[in-house]
């Protein structure tokens, strides 16, 4: 039986062109490694040219991160619809596990004409922190 990788991790370093004006992580640059991270996730267990992002949730900044500071981001898929993929993304200072922010991102698989296509995968929770990320994954807005 084949198991899929569901779990996946970049380090990202704060450089002068990833700050706002106070100095700090522009949120905006820490969005993008957001989604980047959680795309990272779901199309290395669909495909990146059918893997779109459709839907970010719950996003909030916890605290600033200066400059050379070291973020880990960590992506975890962790429930799968017909067609969509739910990846829990968070993101710490490294190496000191400081919480920055998490929240989810739903992926989309498409067609080469962009609509919705299934994808066939199964995801399977198997620890309790997984069972407490997926009740928090189904309790989000549907719209």
């Amino acid at each position: 039986m084949n198991t899929l990788e569901t779990k996946t991790s970049m380090c990202r370093l704060v450089k002068g062109g990833d700050l706002n004006h106070h100095g700090t992580l522009f949120a905006g640059r820490g969005a993008e490694w957001f989604v980047e991270s959680g795309f990272i996730a779901a199309a290395s267990v669909t495909a990146p040219e059918s893997t779109v992002c459709a839907k970010i949730h719950g996003m909030v900044f916890t605290r600033p991160v200066k400059k050379g500071s070291i973020v880990r981001c960590e992506s975890q898929i962790i429930t799968a619809g017909k067609t969509s993929l739910t990846v829990y993304v968070k993101i710490v200072i490294h190496p000191t596990n400081e919480f920055v922010v998490d929240g989810f991102l739903t992926f989309v698989n498409v067609n080469a004409d962009g609509r919705s296509t299934p994808h066939g995968i199964t995801i399977e929770v198997s620890t309790p922190e997984d069972e407490a990320l997926l009740a928090r994954a189904k309790a989000l807005p549907k719209n």
